[in-house]
């Protein structure tokens, strides 16, 4: 939709007074300024930052908790222990389940009409959904920081592998993370139903964590679950994002698969939603 403005008055004929349009902010500027709109509307909400916060303490301390006695013989290098070999593994669950979050509040801006007030104004379609996915990764960022400082200060453990690895692991967390937040955004975009939707999410998203080589290495997964782990997305970014955590042989060919992933259901996601964005009603 485009803006007239007037330069002449109701009896003018000259060409040069006739109106003209706005095409609007170009789109740079727009997923900018949304993007600001939607992180303000998060960190003035007190509620919305202390659950983003307990989110990933729960995860940490709960998945721990229940798997501190878990034994894995045979697949752990030496001086390893299993919160090592997990904890890589709940920075990626921590990043699906904040991911799911994008097509939630995309849900919310549609039932509320600020969708409806943005689609009157000379505003591109996907500046909105990008806007989402950006303000998802900044949350996902600042909740694997509270993740890894807990896991330093309070329970004593650090990654094997130098802060240059770390912080790559922490970018392939971080890029599915993003990338699967297309996938949830589509899935919004199209169902418009808050309760359809995280019926659907929370079935993409415990079937991916538990069948893959989350919290047990598919080598000892029975044999229909390691071929579904095998083919799981999850399972190359969790690989991928433990063997640079433990600084294991082979760490970084194990991080272009993530990328290229990533890459692929970014693209996906993100043209099927703004397909279903762009649908009347």
């Amino acid at each position: 939709m485009t803006t007239q403005i007037s330069r002449a008055g109701l009896n003018g004929a000259s060409p040069r007074d006739r109106p003209v349009t706005w095409p609007g902010s170009n789109i740079f500027v727009q997923i900018n300024l949304l993007t600001r709109r939607l992180l303000y509307a998060w960190a003035t909400d007190p509620s919305a930052v202390i659950i983003g916060l307990i989110q990933p303490m729960l995860f940490l301390f709960l998945l721990t908790g229940v798997f501190s006695k878990v034994q894995i013989t045979g697949d752990l290098p030496p001086g390893i222990t299993y919160f090592d070999f997990v904890l890589p593994a709940i920075l990626v669950d921590n990043a699906m389940q904040t991911a799911m979050q994008c097509g939630v509040g995309l849900i919310d801006d549609m039932k509320n009409g600020i969708v409806a007030r943005l689609r009157s104004m000379p505003i591109q379609p996907g500046s909105l959904l990008v806007a989402r996915s950006f303000t998802n990764l900044v949350r996902s960022v600042l909740q694997v920081v509270v993740i890894l400082a807990l896991a330093g200060l309070v329970l004593g453990q650090y990654p094997q592998s130098g802060f240059l690895k770390v912080a790559v692991a922490v970018g392939l967390t971080l890029l599915m993370g993003w990338s699967m937040g297309w996938v949830f955004l589509a899935a919004s975009a199209w169902f418009r139903n808050a309760e359809a939707f995280q019926s659907l999410a929370t079935l993409i998203v415990f079937p991916l964590m538990f069948a893959s080589s989350a919290y047990v290495p598919v080598s000892q997964l029975p044999g229909y679950l390691a071929f579904v782990a095998r083919i799981n997305p999850l399972t190359y970014a969790i690989n991928a994002t433990r063997a640079l955590s433990l600084n294991t042989p082979g760490a970084l060919d194990k991080a272009m698969p993530t990328i290229l992933l990533s890459v692929v259901i970014a693209i996906v996601g993100s043209v099927l939603a703004v397909l279903g964005f762009r649908r009347p009603g």
